[in-house]
C-alpha cells in the first residue's frame, strides 16, 4: 500500500503546483481560451470549491493505483516510461471522456483540446514521478 501512497502524495503535491501555475500562465498568455468559461455553466456555488482544488489528488492516486498494477509493461527510462504512461492514459481515458463532453455538452473544440493537454501534462508528470519512486 505504501508504493502507492507515498507516490501519489508526492505526485498530488507537484500536480497542484504545476496545474495551478499553468492555470495562472495560460490565463496570462491565453487569455482567448478563458473567454468561453465566463457561462453559468462553468459557476458553482463555494461549497464545492473544495473538490476543484481536491482533484490533482484524485488523479494522482487513481494513477498510482493504474501505474503499480500496469508498470511492468513499460520499458526504458524514468522520463519515457512516464511519457509512454501518460499516452496509454490519454488513449485510454482521455479520448473517450472528451469525446463524450464535446458530443454532449456546449462547449468548443479547443476547451475539449485545452482539457485533453492538460490531462496528458498531469498523466505524464505523475507517470515520471511514479517512475522514479517506484520503479
Amino acid at each position: 500500500m505504501t508504493k502507492i501512497l507515498k507516490p501519489a502524495l508526492v505526485a498530488g503535491v507537484i500536480l497542484f503546483v504545476v496545474s495551478y501555475g499553468g492555470l495562472y500562465l495560460a490565463i496570462q498568455f491565453l487569455p482567448f481560451l478563458f473567454i468561453k468559461y465566463i457561462n453559468p455553466m462553468f459557476t458553482s456555488d463555494s461549497n464545492r470549491d473544495i473538490l476543484f482544488y481536491a482533484h490533482a489528488f484524485v488523479v494522482s492516486f487513481a494513477l498510482s493505483w493504474f501505474w503499480e498494477r500496469f508498470k511492468s509493461l513499460f520499458k526504458g527510462n524514468f522520463v519515457m516510461r512516464g511519457l509512454e504512461f501518460g499516452l496509454v492514459y490519454a488513449g485510454v481515458a482521455l479520448v473517450p471522456v472528451m469525446w463524450i463532453t464535446f458530443s454532449s455538452l456546449d462547449v468548443t473544440l479547443i476547451m475539449v483540446a485545452s482539457w485533453f493537454v492538460y490531462g496528458l501534462c498531469q498523466a505524464v508528470v505523475a507517470g515520471v514521478v511514479f517512475a522514479k519512486m517506484n520503479p
